[in-house]
């Protein structure tokens, strides 16, 4: 269960109007620090972004599944969504099995290295139209939050 910190955060977020994206943020950077301090590992910075966003579903953040991506991918995402909106207490021995599972892993995914390569890769497989349309989006976005 994510800590009380990121829930506020992307409640805050919420307040302001910014998207469901940019709430869901505050988790996957959570989960980033968690395995930078070694609490538990990640096979790479997709995963380590999929728990983060697991999360934020499971919080209650209304991020909808991806549009694109394996059926069994947008299934737990669906999953996750509707346990945002019923709160239940996690089961244990999963809950158990799938930390010891991430100790075992690697703490490199989340380093800053990894993250720019990620980073890198996935800016490659967007088209120049569409990086720009962001680009000019979050100029608009710095702007008004200066005011």
């Amino acid at each position: 269960m994510p800590e009380e910190e990121p829930i506020e955060r992307a409640r805050e977020d919420e307040r302001q109007g910014l998207s469901p994206s940019t709430q869901a943020g505050e988790f996957v950077r959570e989960e980033m620090e968690h395995i930078r301090e070694g609490e538990h590992g990640a096979r790479s910075p997709e995963q380590a972004i999929a728990i983060g966003l697991s999360k934020a579903r499971r919080a209650g953040v209304k991020l909808p599944p991806p549009k694109r991506g394996k059926a069994r991918t947008k299934r737990q995402a669906k999953r996750d969504l509707a346990k945002g909106h019923r709160p239940k207490k996690p089961s244990r021995r999963r809950s158990r099995a799938v930390r010891g599972a991430l100790k075992r892993e690697s703490r490199r995914s989340a380093s800053r290295r990894a993250l720019s390569q990620h980073a890198k890769s996935a800016a490659r497989s967007r088209s120049a139209a569409s990086r720009s349309a962001s680009a000019k989006k979050a100029a608009r976005t710095r702007k008004r939050r200066r005011r």
